[in-house]
């Protein structure tokens, strides 16, 4: 489990990518690799995302694919089976944490509050999704949750882009960054890779200037 979360680290940018179409899948994972970028968050939102999980599981066998909008124990099941890495969920619910534990899959539980990021540590977690990350106060309350929390890392999503992001990246505590900005849907479906590429070529150089 801390190899995976290891693993986001040092990539620190997590794209993630929202498939209507398994065949996008490929190419777009390609994007991501070339870009510099190699791991995808597939969200379980779209009938796509299982096959999608798969083929580039199946293509990229080096690629860090995870699952997130993961909401049961039955989607964590098929996401892993599929060739997921990793499951991420929007918040914590309790019956797909444990499972995931007892399975040892590598889980990223969403939280908010002080509250949630305690009932993550109660299952044995020390890194945790911080979501709706700008929406629910942004870095100024991440900052705020590590002060009592000193062994919790926060991967903060939602309303993360290209102008915040290095705001982020430059806390210790953040694990990595979870982001659509660089694979974004209309480009997906315009078959634009080009742009993707390029896109996510931008994001990994801010992690490097960041980084190191």
């Amino acid at each position: 489990m801390d190899q995976v979360f290891q693993k986001l680290s040092k990539i620190g940018i997590v794209p993630v990518v929202v498939l209507d179409n398994a065949k996008d899948a490929v190419p777009l994972a390609r994007a991501l690799i070339d870009g510099g970028l190699p791991c995808a968050e597939v969200t379980f939102r779209t009938a796509a995302a299982e096959e999608a999980i798969r083929l580039m599981s199946q293509e990229f066998p080096d690629l860090l694919v995870g699952a997130g909008t993961v909401l049961t124990v039955e989607q964590a099941d098929r996401a892993v089976a599929a060739g997921a890495k990793f499951i991420v969920s929007p918040g914590l619910n309790p019956k797909v944490v444990a499972h995931c534990i007892e399975k040892g899959y590598p889980v990223c539980p969403g939280t908010a509050t002080p509250s949630e990021v305690e009932q993550a540590l109660s299952f044995g977690l020390d890194a945790v999704k911080f979501f709706p990350a700008e929406q629910a106060g942004g870095l100024a309350m991440i900052k705020a949750m590590a002060a009592p929390y000193t062994g919790v890392s926060f991967m903060p999503t939602g309303g993360i882009n290209a102008r915040n992001v290095r705001d982020y990246l430059a806390y210790n505590k953040i694990l990595a960054c979870g982001g659509s900005w660089m694979v974004k849907k209309d480009l997906v479906q315009a078959g634009d890779f080009a742009k993707i590429t390029d896109l996510v070529r931008e994001a990994a150089a801010i992690v490097k200037e960041i980084r190191g």
